[in-house]
């Protein structure tokens, strides 16, 4: 069997995610992007199960799978999902002193993220999780 294109154009693929990022936050440069990305998967990364993470992790690109399952300690407790302003406390956490993400760095990261996703796969996952997941993605969370 050849290699999968998702591992060949890996680099290119991660490299279009951090400029989308870069370019929905605003950030001067795809390393600010970077970080900006890597504490927005944490902060959803915590209000998962493990279960629940890997199956998020399947449906992102490799790279940015790697990225989001990379430091995870497995026996961390689960956190409710909380308000924008709370999560973004937390989002601003990640390296706070080089950390120069946007109050939107939420929002800009979903947005950016959903571009390079199965909208749909996205959408029923997050409805098996919560309300809260869905709303964090920036889907409504009305009845459909």
């Amino acid at each position: 069997m050849t290699v999968p294109q998702e591992y060949i154009q890996a680099s290119r693929d991660f490299e279009a995610v951090l400029v989308d990022v870069r370019d929905r936050a605003m950030v001067s440069t795809t390393h600010r992007a970077f970080t900006t990305l890597e504490a927005v998967l944490r902060v959803f990364r915590r209000r998962l199960t493990a279960d629940q993470s890997l199956a998020f992790a399947g449906l992102l690109k490799a790279c940015v799978r790697a990225l989001f399952v990379a430091d995870w300690t497995m026996g961390e407790p689960v956190v409710p999902f909380a308000t924008r302003p709370k999560m973004q406390e937390e989002v601003m956490s990640l390296r706070r002193d080089h950390n120069l993400s946007p109050d939107t760095a939420i929002q800009d990261v979903t947005e950016a993220l959903r571009f390079h996703m199965d909208e749909e796969k996205l959408k029923s996952f997050l409805k098996s999780v919560s309300p809260d997941a869905l709303s964090f993605w920036g889907f409504s969370t009305e009845v459909e």
